[in-house]
């Protein structure tokens, strides 16, 4: 007897591949930067960046490699990070898709390494950001603010690390490493983040989340102001003038001890 053996694959659909992926709402004509990160094995790995409307990875086209520019696209290595950043310019609604972050690693064995984002460009994106970069200096602070639709409004927020997917709740005050989190919801249509006494560590990039969405943020972090001196060198021209008066009188009191040796020495 004969049997016949069926194999179903399963093949995700690009919704479910939706929901597993970072979901961006962008700006038409807008631009974007996203980080993408990996592993310090595959420094010397080509990365790439790739797009495809129906979803299937094995098919997508790929926009541009690193640290090239094709087209609207740029994509930016830093190995000192083990991240590469792209940059999409003037997009379009036709724009809206599946897109890859991805590291060629070569063989069809060896699956490249990749990151799903799916992004939907309209004329008014549900999250974004009023500056997707912003700078502090070591010991200051720094303040970020978040926009979202109506449709967000009872989602939970939250303001998250790229780096190690540390997050924070916003309505509550947390440490991050020396700095402090402070996120608070106005409830209608923004939440807003401060981060104080900023260290180093605390550069890089994080998102701003809500509901299935986010966007991204880069922080940079200057050194602190040098300390003021002014204090010190009042002190020490005090002091220079004070010693420059004691060496006078003492000069003025030895001359008039001379002299006074000289008109004894006339009298017998």
């Amino acid at each position: 007897m004969d049997y016949l053996l069926m194999f179903i694959f399963f093949i995700p659909s690009i919704e479910s591949q939706r929901w597993s992926a970072r979901q961006l709402s962008l700006q038409s004509g807008g631009n974007f930067t996203i980080p993408c990160h990996y592993d310090m094995k595959y420094i010397q790995h080509k990365k790439y960046w790739c797009y495809h409307a129906g979803g299937a990875f094995n098919y997508c086209k790929i926009l541009a490699y690193e640290n090239t520019t094709q087209d609207r696209v740029t994509v930016t290595d830093y190995p000192a990070q083990s991240l590469f950043t792209v940059t999409m310019r003037d997009l379009q609604s036709g724009d809206t898709g599946m897109y890859w972050c991805a590291v060629e690693i070569g063989g069809i064995f060896q699956p490249d390494v990749k990151e799903q984002f799916y992004i939907t460009v309209k004329s008014d994106p549900d999250l974004s950001v009023l500056e997707s970069s912003v700078s502090g200096q070591e010991g200051g602070n720094v303040s970020v603010q978040c926009l979202y639709s109506a449709g967000y409004q009872n989602e939970q927020k939250w303001w998250c690390r790229s780096k190690d997917q540390r997050c924070y709740t916003v309505g509550r005050t947390d440490t991050s490493q020396n700095s402090t989190v402070q996120t608070s919801d106005d409830g209608r249509k923004s939440f807003s983040v401060e981060m104080s006494g900023l260290q180093k560590s605390d550069a890089g990039w994080y998102w701003c989340k809500t509901g299935d969405l986010q966007a991204p943020v880069h922080l940079s972090v200057s050194d602190a102001p040098p300390a003021t001196i002014t204090n010190t060198v009042t002190t020490a021209v005090t002091s220079v003038s004070a010693s420059e008066k004691t060496s006078t009188s003492e000069a003025t009191s030895g001359s008039a001890s001379i002299t006074t040796e000289t008109e004894s020495a006339k009298d017998p």
